[in-house]
């Protein structure tokens, strides 16, 4: 086998000293140097500037030029209405508009060695045009250039000693390449977290389509979607009969609403909605699902004779492009424990913000919370009065502990002790992402004279627009039970109420930052303020 020849590296030494052997014109007279190199050195001995210092000086990164700031200036990146800026430094770009400018304006080189680190004069996109053809100067790589400066050889060095430096300032740049990189995605983490939270606080209209759900990653969202990938919760919600018969009643008793549409169904599961709709007449369905559950989907749709009109996909809503640009009708099922637990929402209306048509609809439209006081001794005394005598320790200090945890059971409706009051309505054609984190007042008249131990909340759901048969169903304690049960928040201490007295009260409804799927439910009573996790 031929030995490999090293003429390539021998190619690169002599291109190297052409390109050395070339003519220069200095950057403040008229004389002309044989190289890059000599024409340093006559700035340097003629003119008093190193043009390597001056290089050098703008190029330090500080950690207040690596922040993230708010700012109008000519380098930016615009997040809605923010302006984002980083400051670089000067970079090869840089470089290029600096010759530029001391050729063009002919400016003193005392007046380059007295510029601050601010605002340079030169950061215009005019001074990118080279003022003479085939500058040499342009044609300089800037680490090289400082490599050169730091590492010049003395004349007693042999061309091996050459060449190791060289190696020596290509490893060095390796190495300062790698920590630049390192810097930037530090800042485009820093980026992304700063947009994130001002889209998060700034306020929501209709035409944004994002939020704390579309920013997550696939693997941050991984646990929940891997929770509807089990056969037993969608046996349970299927065996809903409320939940699912009355889907079925407004797609079948409402043909017209149906009839030669298309239809998008968010997060299908098995896909039972997708095929009430296909009978009901829709020309296409497209059925979306990021859990495993879709494949199982796949075959009912087929074992029904119905791929020719549902077309299935796997993934987020928010990460995938649908076959359409648009669809007449969005459906889903995406309500959860206390209606906004696990922020289903938050998908529905970014698939209804990208491809819901003009005039068309996002089914069930309407929806509400409400809120009842419950009065049941016997049930708090199990929940919170047992921690009191624990087999004969006093354990009273895990109250503080269990009151915040906010409780999915079904209520006996014999233990309401108030009216309903109704704390938030939702139009899913109109609602913004901002209100689904909401503050409301509310008052409940009492209609029993007991102690107060427990608020439940729970939703009511309507299937109304353009429907000549509108269908409703209820979550709350009063009518037959469903998978959602009811949410309960239990007080720490019971409360002595009066038949016809009105309780004031305030709640705050909000996401968990730390998993947005998750809630915070705030009640601000007459003497006592107490936050509820629902997760």
């Amino acid at each position: 086998m031929p030995e490999l020849s090293d003429g390539d590296e021998d190619d690169d030494d002599e291109q190297w000293m052409e390109e050395e052997r070339q003519t220069v014109t200095c950057l403040f007279c008229h004389k002309l140097l044989d190289s890059v190199s000599a024409t340093l050195q006559h700035c340097t001995a003629e003119h008093q500037l190193s043009l390597v210092n001056v290089i050098k000086k703008h190029r330090k990164y500080t950690q207040s030029q690596r922040s993230l700031q708010i700012d109008q200036s000519d380098d930016f990146v615009l997040f809605g209405s923010f302006t984002l800026h980083i400051s670089l430094g000067l970079d090869d770009y840089g470089y290029i508009k600096m010759i530029n400018f001391i050729r063009s304006t002919k400016c003193a080189p005392s007046s380059l060695m007295e510029l601050s680190e601010g605002p340079l004069p030169w950061n215009k996109e005019d001074f990118l045009r080279p003022v003479l053809q085939d500058d040499p100067l342009l044609q300089t790589d800037l680490e090289e250039l400082c490599e050169k400066d730091d590492m010049s050889p003395s004349p007693r060095t042999q061309p091996s000693d050459e060449l190791l430096c060289r190696a020596q300032a290509a490893e060095a740049r390796a190495k300062r390449s790698e920590e630049a990189l390192t810097r930037a995605m530090e800042d485009l983490h820093k980026l992304k977290l700063l947009a994130q939270g001002l889209v998060l606080n700034a306020e929501t209209s209709k035409s944004s389509n994002l939020g704390a759900v579309a920013e997550l990653r696939e693997d941050e969202d991984e646990a929940y979607f891997s929770s509807y990938g089990h056969y037993g919760i969608h046996e349970e919600m299927l065996k809903d009969t409320v939940r699912t018969e009355s889907y079925r009643d407004f797609m079948y008793s409402n043909p017209e609403v149906f009839r030669d549409k298309v239809v998008l169904d968010v997060g299908c599961g098995t896909g039972i909605l997708s095929m009430f709709a296909a009978r009901a007449g829709a020309k296409k369905v497209i059925a979306v699902d990021q859990s495993e559950i879709i494949y199982q989907a796949m075959d009912i749709v087929r074992s029904n004779q119905l791929e020719n009109v549902i077309t299935l996909i796997k993934g987020r809503i928010e990460d995938i492009k649908l076959p359409v640009e648009k669809v007449d009708i969005i459906v889903s099922e995406w309500m959860g424990y206390f209606l906004l637990f696990e922020s289903m929402l938050d998908s529905v209306l970014y698939a209804r913000d990208l491809y819901l048509a003009d005039g068309g609809s996002v089914y069930p439209d309407l929806c509400n919370i409400s809120l009842a006081a419950v009065g049941d001794a016997e049930k708090h005394q199990s929940r919170i009065g047992f921690w009191d005598d624990v087999y004969g320790f006093n354990m009273a200090c895990m109250k503080s502990a269990v009151v915040p945890e906010a409780v999915v059971e079904v209520v006996n409706a014999e233990t309401l002790i108030s009216e309903p009051a109704v704390i938030q309505m939702l139009d899913c054609n109109t609602v913004c992402l901002s209100e689904l984190e909401f503050t409301a007042d509310f008052s409940l008249k009492m209609t029993k004279t007991t102690e107060w131990t427990a608020i439940v909340g729970y939703f009511d759901i309507f299937f109304d627009k353009g429907c000549s048969n509108k269908v409703i169903f209820s979550t709350g304690p009063q009518v037959p039970k469903t998978h959602w049960k009811q949410t309960v928040f239990l007080l720490e201490k019971p409360m002595a109420v009066k038949a016809g007295e009105e309780l004031q009260g305030r709640i705050n409804v909000r996401k968990n930052k730390k998993d947005p799927r998750s809630l915070f439910v705030t009640f601000d009573l007459p003497d006592k303020k107490q936050t509820y996790s629902l997760q």
